[in-house]
């Protein structure tokens, strides 16, 4: 797991909800898996308005757009990248991992979250934890429907990926 300071203003775990590739339909189970979550990140492929809306009802959301979110509304109200702050850390969002275009580990991030190909899978690398929470929209091919969690506890984010058993 990544090793970093624990933020002074953390005192208790922090829970961050991570989903991706909803492409417009936001299932009852990823949200009640999302709740409790102290800050959700939506990795892109939101696919309709109401998605972000409907997550903010659980937590605060930083998202970005993936590469269904062509409308003019997601193109304006999204970015293709962002960065997520938890205390000082920092968790870079993009949409698809092959676009990751800096090095985290020397740009400072705690975590790279993404989504795109539909698959969930964590992995640490130089301190730097990455993870796609898979999707939790439409099913794709035998993949499940999925969402994840990062906690950040003593110093440590402690990622989980969520199958929905849909």
């Amino acid at each position: 797991m990544s090793k970093h300071k624990q933020p002074p203003e953390l005192k208790r775990d922090f829970t961050i909800g991570v989903i991706s590739d909803t492409h417009g339909l936001l299932r009852p189970e990823a949200v009640k898996a999302l709740a409790g979550s102290d800050l959700i990140l939506h990795a892109g492929d939101i696919g309709s308005p109401d998605i972000i809306p409907a997550l903010r009802r659980v937590a605060p959301v930083v998202a970005v757009r993936g590469n269904v979110d062509t409308s003019a509304e997601m193109m304006r109200d999204f970015l293709p990248v962002n960065v997520a702050e938890v205390g000082d850390l920092h968790i870079y969002l993009l949409h698809d991992y092959k676009q990751l275009d800096l090095n985290p580990h020397e740009s400072g991030f705690a975590a790279v979250v993404f989504g795109h190909s539909h698959a969930p899978i964590f992995w640490t690398q130089n301190d730097v934890l990455f993870l796609n929470p898979g999707s939790a929209g439409p099913r794709r091919f035998a993949l499940p429907v999925s969402v994840g969690r990062i906690v950040v506890r003593d110093g440590e984010l402690l990622p989980e990926l969520i199958d929905l058993k849909l």
